[in-house]
């Protein structure tokens, strides 16, 4: 009996806890703001809950992928004889996110939402709000010009396609050349990401209207990294998309647009799998880029740069929920042994495009003040 009490009493205890760690969830749901024109759901709270609803009359049982780490996403319940509505068990971190929905044993998009190129397919996407979201947001500043480019390559036999953004004020003043940032998305991604998913010409745009940083070019090219499938990453060869990128694309670049066409004005950039390659073709061909920028793609170590060109600048950034204490120890190593090196750590984010809009947002602003 005492025993009995004991687990009661415990039980109890736990309910209580979960019940005080758990706020009750405020109504106050809006549409995301990536909803197709007219459609009401999905929606997300001021807590940053998302709620979904679906109509599946023939489905058994339907879930949306997008839920807290680890707990398998949202499962929706029924509640009429077609519609499946359902709420994540908690609030999910500011930014942008990927999901699908699960049912009758396939995979599909929510027909509610845009769809953005993810995981090496379109996926669906909600936004949840953020309170600093005012860096990347759409406002009344002169706007720069993000234009698709076809390029030639040998090396491959094709045309490749290529995104450009050009600052306000590029096709006024023909006299001035630019400088240039390689910026390059992530695995399961492609040259859309950065402009669609990340905002990129929108935090140009606010930066260089608010005076903060002097007006680069930003160039985003397919990686060529989607041909692996998840869990053999390691086995992606470089070589094919540095041939690419250094030997096609720059040349290109440099011809069609006015840059300043040296190696001091010459950036790259990559989150995830894009600051792998980064870090692979900055060690390689340390000659052609003199910034280097890692955003959720590891770290530089003083051995790997030992009796290279010195950059003249080293950015590594992660979400603090990925492991901040690894690029804080690899910035102190570099610092110490003489590197211009800045670490950046997103508060409350994961390995996701919040952490990646932010993390470009800093690095901005240290391009190209030499």
């Amino acid at each position: 009996m005492k025993l009995k009490r004991t687990i009661i009493f415990f039980a109890a205890l736990l309910a209580v806890q979960t019940c005080l760690a758990q706020p009750a969830i405020i109504e106050d749901f809006k549409p995301s703001t990536l909803n197709q024109p007219g459609q009401m759901y999905p929606q997300v709270n001021s807590q940053g809950y998302a709620r979904f609803r679906i109509v599946a009359p023939y489905a058994d049982s339907v879930k949306a992928s997008l839920g807290l780490g680890g707990r398998g996403g949202t499962k929706l319940t029924k509640t009429g004889d077609s519609t499946w509505m359902g709420t994540t068990d908690g609030p999910m971190d500011e930014g942008f996110h990927y999901y699908h929905l699960n049912l009758a044993g396939g995979v599909f998009n929510d027909p509610g939402t845009l769809n953005f190129y993810g995981s090496t397919r379109w996926e669906s996407g909600i936004e949840i709000p953020a309170h600093d979201e005012d860096f990347y947001a759409l406002k009344n500043v002169p706007h720069g010009n993000v234009q698709q480019v076809l390029f030639p390559s040998k090396s491959t036999g094709t045309s490749r396609r290529a995104f450009v953004y050009t600052p306000p004020g590029y096709e006024k003043d023909k006299t001035k050349n630019y400088p240039v940032l390689y910026l390059q998305h992530g695995w399961g991604e492609d040259e859309n990401a950065w402009a669609n998913q990340g905002h990129a010409n929108l935090i140009m745009d606010n930066l260089i209207a608010a005076g903060k940083i002097k007006p680069f070019l930003i160039v985003m090219t397919y990686g060529m990294t989607n041909e692996l499938k998840w869990g053999h990453l390691k086995e992606f060869k470089v070589d094919a998309f540095q041939t690419v990128l250094v030997d096609e694309l720059i040349p290109y670049v440099d011809t069609k647009f006015r840059t300043i066409a040296d190696v001091a004005h010459r950036a790259m950039a990559g989150l995830s799998m894009g600051g792998f390659e980064t870090h692979s073709i900055t060690l390689s061909k340390p000659g052609v880029f003199s910034y280097y920028g890692l955003l959720s793609g590891g770290i530089y170590t003083t051995e790997e740069l030992k009796d290279k060109i010195k950059p003249k600048l080293i950015f590594i950034s992660c979400g603090s929920r990925e492991s901040p204490g690894v690029i804080k120890d690899a910035a102190s190593k570099l610092k110490e042994a003489g590197f211009n090196v800045v670490y950046y750590v997103s508060e409350n984010t994961a390995h996701e495009f919040q952490t990646w809009r932010r993390s470009l947002h800093e690095l901005a602003p240290l391009l190209f003040t030499n």
